[in-house]
């Protein structure tokens, strides 16, 4: 039966049109200003996505304990069928552990009188809180957990996370009872680790990807693959010495890091609380007053220095003008003219008579 175009088809279909039309452009126009709104008022979407956080981290962490049990058991339902040879393994591993143990215990000793006779500053105790992952967001382009641990527990931003495995992010957002971490592999994610043994100092970078890069290696690194990849400690945010994997080497001569933590394994983290060593406290109480003596001195202000007087130019003494020395004068004698007696002189007039 076919539909007849009445009169209220005629009305309503230009509205359905426009709004099919310009539907798309207004979502666009709303996103491009959520875009903008969030980068002005960052701290509005950080507030409202810590708040989101812990309003549903309960609900996450219920929902989670069946998946996890489930997932548990996946893992585990293999090891069943070969408990006998794991066994003979573990015998033989137990075995090399206890002479292994025994080596060890021997090198701490040393290790501890050598540094007795050195005297080293050794680092400072780093304490975990531990922490449940109940939500895995990861996706194509953001790679984060949360954890059923927050700030009430005593977790902050930019804390090391690790497994029993090894390193495996940071903390980059905290409620109050649970946090986000940034895992290794994400695109935001900037690590500095030192590749040992050639201790060649790197920037570990996310791509987004199962391997991170290792970038701003020197042009005379010694890098080769299999080699162990640890955190360098540099800026102290992140303790020094974490394992976070070995160098692995592309088929452009690139390396990577293969992580020794797998992301859709990790079921516990720990969040380590490491501060860094700012200041280094003096041994004795000469060397106290003496620190601090140093300190009163640089904290006094200077002294006024005397003001410089330039020297005051004198004018030039007037010189007498040197007079050429005149000719010595020669005494001459002139004739003496005698007049003869009795004629009268011609210089006298004669007499008017």
């Amino acid at each position: 039966m076919r539909h007849r175009f009445g009169q209220s088809d005629r009305i309503t279909v230009p509205f359905r049109m426009l709004s099919h039309r310009f539907s798309m452009i207004a979502m666009l126009l709303v996103s491009c200003a959520l875009l903008l709104f969030g980068r002005a008022e960052a701290y509005v979407f950080d507030d409202a996505r810590n708040k989101t956080l812990e309003i549903m981290t309960p609900v996450m962490d219920w929902m989670s304990s069946p998946s996890a049990l489930f997932r548990s058991w996946l893992e585990n339902f293999d090891a069943y069928f070969d408990v006998y040879e794991k066994n003979r393994i573990l015998r033989e591993e137990n075995s090399r552990l206890m002479a292994w143990k025994d080596r060890a215990l021997q090198l701490e000793q040393v290790a501890i009188r050598y540094q007795d006779l050195l005297d080293v500053q050794l680092e400072p105790e780093i304490t975990y809180i531990s922490g449940r992952v109940v939500s895995d967001s990861g996706g194509p382009f953001v790679h984060t957990l949360i954890i059923n641990a927050g700030r009430k527990q005593g977790v902050a931003e930019g804390q090391a996370v690790v497994d029993r495995r090894g390193f495996i992010g940071r903390v980059v957002g905290t409620g109050k009872a649970a946090s986000r971490i940034l895992l290794a592999s994400d695109l935001n994610s900037r690590v500095p680790v030192l590749v040992e043994p050639s201790n060649d100092r790197a920037v570990m970078t996310g791509d987004n990807t199962s391997r991170p890069n290792l970038e701003f290696l020197s042009d005379n690194a010694e890098i080769k693959a299999g080699d162990r990849v640890v955190t360098s400690g540099a800026g102290g945010m992140l303790p020094p010495g974490l394992p976070v994997g070995i160098t692995v080497q592309t088929n452009e001569g690139k390396f990577r890091v293969q992580p020794f933590s797998e992301q859709a394994r990790v079921s516990y983290v720990r969040v380590l609380r490491y501060d860094f060593p700012g200041e280094i406290a003096p041994e004795t109480e000469e060397e106290a007053a003496e620190e601090e003596e140093a300190l009163s001195v640089d904290a006094s202000p200077p002294a006024p220095a005397a003001p410089q007087t330039e020297p005051i130019a004198l004018p030039p003494e007037p010189q007498t003008p040197v007079l050429p020395e005149s000719p010595p004068r020669v005494a001459t004698e002139e004739p003496i003219q005698v007049m003869p007696l009795g004629e009268p002189s011609e210089t006298v007039g004669d007499d008017d008579g």
